[in-house]
């Protein structure tokens, strides 16, 4: 861990203080994400829980940032990278300084109504790293669901539970032939920051990165527990870790004993009215997809 630390910056360009509600982890986020990136970064934040909170005068992240729209937050990318590129050419930008652009966008944002501009600036290969926090729902509109909102799972807008499955935003991505690809989650800080740290140096080109973003709100769990949500998610096996450098995969986390999954959905009230016979095919879903993948039968896991 000593040289990962290193490769971090001990100044902080995320400010206490900040609106973000108790137990949020989009506060984690954002001081992860100063920390890994340091201060020669540009941020783009999509319209989504963290914009205000982040952006809003005086602002608590210390960075450049560009406040966008909830669908093109990847072209801000695209745009600040082009504009990067421009300066460097002319001279007015050292060819060796380095420029951290980088966007975060909620998974409502990501892979609904911002899917098309997403997928241009991958294709693309546009140089950045995409953020994408994933609280599985509309939260900052009223907890409506998203393409993203596991199945059975209780929001406003599906009061008897979503029946349609989580759409795997990050399969999506990795058709794309992207650089980097890798899937976080709070609970495991040393891995969160080596796969950014990681992509940080890598060549120019575009990483995509999918964290598992428990939601206090929106999840009805105490503002206490969202590291226990979300270390369980990753120990009942629902939310596996894993990269894909130059299309290479890579578990970077394996449970050592996956716990049921059951432990996971009790501590959410979203789940609360889940029977026994979706507890049990959700817990074949997991089974069979572990199952896969300790048999070497696929490249990239399912997400629930």
């Amino acid at each position: 861990m000593s040289n990962l630390a290193d490769s971090l910056t001990r100044e902080e360009l995320f400010q206490s203080g900040h609106p973000f509600c108790p137990g949020c982890s989009g506060g984690i986020l954002m001081r992860w994400l100063a920390k890994a990136l340091g201060r020669d970064s540009i941020c783009n934040v999509a319209a989504t829980c963290l914009a205000l909170p982040t952006l809003v005068y005086p602002h608590s992240l210390n960075l450049p940032c560009l406040y966008i729209s909830m669908a093109p937050s990847p072209a801000g990318v695209t745009g600040v990278s082009a504009a990067l590129k421009i300066l460097r050419r002319k001279g007015r930008l050292p060819a060796e300084r380095k420029i951290n652009v980088f966007a975060v966008a909620g998974d409502g944002s990501a892979g609904d109504i911002g899917l098309a501009s997403l997928s241009g600036a991958a294709e693309r290969n546009d140089d950045g790293l995409y953020f994408v926090f994933d609280n599985e729902a509309y939260m900052n509109t009223g907890i409506q669901r998203s393409g993203s909102t596991p199945r059975y799972t209780w929001t406003t807008s599906t009061l008897s539970g979503k029946p349609e499955r989580k759409k795997d935003l990050p399969r999506i991505m990795a058709a794309h032939d992207i650089p980097y690809l890798a899937t976080l989650s709070f609970a495991y800080p040393e891995d969160f920051f080596a796969k950014v740290a990681k992509a940080r140096d890598m060549e120019p080109g575009f990483k995509y990165f999918h964290i598992h973003s428990p939601c206090p709100a929106g999840w009805r769990f105490s503002e206490d527990k969202t590291i226990q949500v979300a270390r369980a998610a990753v120990e009942s096996g629902l939310w596996i870790l894993y990269e894909l450098d130059q299309g290479q995969f890579r578990l970077t986390l394996r449970p050592a004993r996956r716990r049921p999954v059951a432990d996971y959905l009790k501590l959410q009230g979203r789940f609360k009215d889940l029977t026994g016979e979706d507890l049990r095919a959700l817990q074949e879903e997991v089974d069979q997809r572990w199952k896969a993948l300790e048999e070497g039968q696929v490249q990239i896991p399912v997400l629930a």
